[in-house]
């Protein structure tokens, strides 16, 4: 039986806020609907009350004590405080001048790491961009290879957003505790998927959001370490004093609720999830690859998150390929920089050609992904593939035996 179209797998993008989440939110709109700064009644009281909870429900999904969660509008929030915050806060020298310390990421991280960190460059510091091996891993050695004497922060993500590959967290993070560095990593794609201990992994800084794990848009959380070492992060925001000093601002009660929820399911849940999504995954990699030649899954062959692949399909371009199945969701790399026509960066970092990187696909399934659904898109995608290849000459061409890439093309 086909399954109900459209059928939804960009779930790297966002997710559907989970009814059960809705539920717990739904009161704090109307009935709960104090301000939790209003310390002097009841209303205030009771939203507080709200807050408390959820911040407990969130460390506990990730192993923190409930004071090292801040809330914020989501990761994007999250990192910028945590990199400009720490950047600020260690800093060697004062502002306006140069060697101001050093801090290390990644080519193919999310721009809402690259970009702070490009900022920080204008203002003083100078910044490492790893260059990550064709499997998408960054590994301690070369964050070690990379370090300073004057090397302040590092931050790499934990499991990337576009290719899925996870990265050596724990090992990074011993690494900078031992030289005196402080961690931070992304975790946007990490959290509520895979488990999190953040005092065994030695994290000191993680940013994540809400949509990503089944809660709402528009909230988030940074986790910061109080103690061993106790990190220390310069505010960004200012105004009322809220989250300690760290972010101030009334805060999004409603949508603090609903993560709070988020978390305490995917805590219950996530390692059933996890195996499930993880058997969908490779039943739909090994029936497209079975069935097409010239395909490449990239990212780590095996350390991987189990809900996302990413797949290039010579000779078909990435557009054409969406198009021919737009009854489906899916992306040619973030959401965040799907308006571009540009190939990802994410996959050039990794030394794919522009022609595999334009004909590629992220596919990242979810909670309500089934089976039916996997198995319609793997056809759709097969389908759509042998007709583009069909239109093409340079598959005609591959076919005959010609290798593609020593013609000399005559310009006219």
């Amino acid at each position: 039986m086909a399954p109900k179209l459209p059928i939804y797998l960009d779930h790297a993008a966002t997710t559907r806020t989970d009814p059960r989440v809705v539920e717990a939110m739904m009161p704090y709109f109307t009935e709960v609907f104090g301000n939790p700064g209003s310390r002097n009644h009841s209303f205030g009281w009771a939203a507080e009350d709200g807050v408390d909870k959820a911040r407990e429900q969130v460390a506990a999904l990730i192993g923190a004590d409930p004071k090292e969660v801040v809330f914020t509008s989501g990761a994007t929030e999250s990192n910028n405080l945590a990199i400009k915050g720490a950047a600020m806060m260690y800093a060697k020298k004062p502002a306006g001048e140069t060697g101001r310390g050093h801090i290390i990421t990644a080519m193919h991280e999310h721009k809402a790491v690259l970009d702070p960190c490009k900022r920080l460059q204008k203002e003083g510091f100078d910044v490492t961009y790893l260059e990550p091996g064709k499997d998408g891993l960054i590994t301690r050695d070369m964050v070690e290879a990379a370090m300073r004497e004057d090397t302040i922060l590092v931050s790499i993500m934990w499991a990337n957003n576009e290719i899925g590959t996870i990265n050596e967290i724990p090992e990074i993070g011993a690494l900078c505790h031992d030289r005196g560095a402080i961690f931070h990593t992304d975790a946007t794609q990490w959290v509520g998927k895979m488990p999190t201990d953040v005092k065994t992994d030695n994290i000191d800084l993680m940013s994540f959001s809400g949509h990503k794990l089944y809660g709402p848009k528009g909230v988030g959380a940074l986790f910061v370490r109080r103690r061993r070492p106790r990190v220390r992060l310069t505010a960004l925001q200012e105004g009322g004093g809220q989250e300690r000093g760290l972010r101030s601002g009334t805060l999004n009660v409603t949508g603090i609720v609903g993560l709070g929820k988020a978390c305490e399911i995917c805590a219950q849940e996530m390692d059933a999830e996890r195996e499930r999504l993880f058997k969908l995954r490779r039943k739909l990699e090994d029936k497209v690859t079975g069935a097409l030649s010239v395909t490449q899954i990239n990212g780590h062959p095996d350390k991987r998150l189990a809900h996302l692949t990413n797949i290039s399909f010579g000779f078909v371009e990435g557009e054409s390929l969406m198009m021919a199945t737009k009854e489906i969701a899916m992306s040619s790399g973030s959401a965040c920089t799907s308006a571009s026509l540009e190939p990802s960066y994410v996959l050039k970092s990794l030394g794919v050609g522009d022609d595999l990187a334009h004909s590629s696909l992220r596919i990242s399934l979810g909670r309500w992904t089934t089976e039916e659904e996997v198995e319609y898109t793997a056809d759709k995608i097969i389908e759509a593939v042998k007709k583009l290849r069909d239109l093409s000459p340079l598959y005609d061409m591959h076919n005959e035996g010609i290798d593609i890439t020593k013609i000399v093309w005559q310009a006219h």
